[in-house]
């Protein structure tokens, strides 16, 4: 009985104790998304990249909105990036095709920007990898998005673990009191409109 006992106590330690996530586990995209689990408004909690200027063009925004949806039922989205400045807001369009993990933005000639969608312990979070290539620009850019303005620290470590495994500075955590822009519905007059700012984002 003793020995059953003891047995029993190891293999709770054990569970207790597993073993942290690698590299590999942490950076790898996630098996399967639905789309309905991307539709919606997500705040920026935090972000890095390899680009200095841009990152330090990040810390200028007071929050970071984005909102995703699919009105017409395939792998073709509709992607607002909404950022506030003070009393100023900003909004980007684009439209974004994905595939399974993957995704790419249709931005023309004006810039390449594909990524995927890695994994996340967080229940309501997106950890989002960009591939960024413009002008002026090339960069590696890792975002945590959530249905929070802030997470768990449990959940900021994983992150934090993440961009150790690509190499990226430290993340610039968005402020969780900054106000959020109000939501703004696409349109293409409105897309049009936003063109050359949105290609000063990606540069």
């Amino acid at each position: 009985m003793e020995s059953v006992r003891a047995i029993a106590l190891l293999c709770l330690v054990s569970v207790s104790f597993s073993a942290p996530l690698t590299c590999k586990d942490l950076i790898q995209p996630v098996d399967h998304l639905d789309l309905h689990q991307l539709e919606g408004i997500w705040a920026l909690v935090a972000g890095s990249l390899n680009h200095s200027a841009a990152l330090e063009n990040m810390k200028l925004r007071d929050s970071i909105t984005v909102n995703i949806y699919n009105s017409s039922g395939n792998s073709r989205v509709s992607y607002t990036q909404i950022n506030r400045f003070g009393d100023r807001c900003q909004y980007l369009y684009y439209n974004m095709s994905v595939q399974g993990s993957t995704f790419t933005f249709d931005a023309g000639k004006r810039f390449n920007l594909s990524g995927s969608f890695l994994y996340t312990s967080c229940p309501d979070c997106l950890v989002v990898r960009w591939d960024v290539e413009s002008r002026r620009r090339v960069s590696l850019d890792l975002y945590l998005l959530s249905r929070r303005r802030e997470v768990e620290l449990k959940e900021m470590e994983e992150y934090r673990a993440q961009l150790k495994c690509l190499d990226l500075p430290s993340a610039v955590v968005m402020d969780p009191t900054k106000e959020l822009c109000p939501e703004q519905a696409a349109t293409e007059p409105a897309a049009a409109q936003t063109e050359e700012n949105a290609e000063k984002q990606k540069d």
